[in-house]
């Protein structure tokens, strides 16, 4: 077990971990324009660049870096790099695949100044960097031709390979922990866990794993390649896993069964980061939990025992973490269950 691992399991058994909120909901509220999203970079780069947030740890990393302080500053113990899509497969879209590399460490660093500023102030303060590792916006799982249920948009092969240069990237930018979040095609997620498996036994050394899954239906308990929570749970629990949680997708009242059904069945930690509820284009923020409607919703789901690890994912903003920060501190973290193996 390394000491990275060791103090988080340390801190997991006294309280809650925070987990920090929505980098895309920060972002958009700066408006940047495309100029911005080159920078000097990629001022004559081929295809339009605006929206592709993970070019912003190479050309604003300074934007990027003070989001993260106001994530730690509002009482975050892990922050996430800016890399959700920082991956060849899907950095083709904007023909940046040679970038990636770049990227990720670039990503990794931003969030690690981030700490550095944050503990320079608090010398108490313990705080890590999670390297994001997102779904790509490619399925391994299911057909893309109706004609042929061979076809696939990608092959397990080429993500590994993808996934092995992000993760490559995030650790020598400096990132503390991967985690492999928003799976929505199990295949995808067990690509890059593969992929981490050889980068660690590569470098003989690791860092913590944690991943999280979301499920995209409202009302029902099936994710989009028909799993439902035990399926998804039973798939990965090979895994070395720190945590497994739910983000995205959901909010915390679509969200909330799923989690209770997780946190009775994984014998590990368990983390939540939902939407600020279902997206609503009329509304100002485009999401309708306040701050001060999320903060008591997640608050239960501690005091029920579910929870060890909670933030917040899409329109989540830091005061809704310091909402959500501030509810949890006082309670218990959710013992890990003893689950009896039906399988030896």
């Amino acid at each position: 077990m390394t000491d990275t691992e060791k103090q988080l399991r340390e801190i997991l058994s006294r309280r809650i971990v925070i987990l920090d909120g929505a980098m895309g909901t920060m972002i958009q509220g700066h408006k940047l324009d495309e100029k911005a999203f080159r920078g000097t970079r990629f001022a004559n780069h081929s295809h339009d660049l605006k929206g592709c947030n993970d070019v912003l740890c190479l050309t604003r990393p300074d934007l990027i870096a003070d989001v993260h302080v106001q994530y730690l500053e509002a009482g975050a113990d892990i922050i996430e790099t800016n890399t959700f899509n920082s991956t060849s497969v899907s950095m083709a879209d904007y023909k940046l695949e040679p970038h990636v590399y770049d990227m990720n460490v670039a990503g990794a660093r931003a969030a690690r100044r981030a700490v550095d500023i944050v503990a320079s102030k608090d010398a108490s303060r313990r705080c890590f960097v999670a390297g994001a590792i997102g779904p790509t916006n490619r399925t391994c799982s299911i057909s893309t031709d109706v004609h042929s249920a061979a076809t696939r948009g990608v092959t397990y092969d080429e993500l590994v390979a993808a996934y092995h240069e992000q993760a490559r990237g995030l650790l020598d930018g400096g990132a503390d922990i991967l985690l492999i979040e928003t799976i929505f095609d199990t295949l995808n997620a067990k690509a890059a866990f593969f992929a981490i498996a050889e980068l660690f036994g590569e470098r003989k050394s690791s860092v913590p794993l944690m991943a999280s899954v979301t499920f995209i239906q409202p009302g029902s308990n099936r994710g989009v390649t028909g799993q439902t929570v035990e399926a998804f749970w039973n798939s990965i629990a090979h895994v070395p896993l720190l945590s497994i949680g739910m983000n995205c997708a959901l909010g915390p009242k679509e969200m909330r069964p799923l989690i209770d059904d997780l946190s009775r069945i994984a014998p590990i930690y368990v983390s939540s980061h939902p939407n600020a509820g279902l997206p609503d284009p009329l509304l100002p923020t485009g999401f309708p939990e306040t701050p001060e409607s999320l903060a008591p919703q997640l608050c239960e789901w501690v005091d029920n025992g579910w929870l060890n690890i909670v933030g917040g994912c899409c329109g989540t903003t830091p005061d809704h973490i310091k909402h959500i920060a501030d509810s949890v501190k006082r309670l218990k973290p959710r013992a890990l269950p003893v689950v009896e193996e039906a399988l030896t």
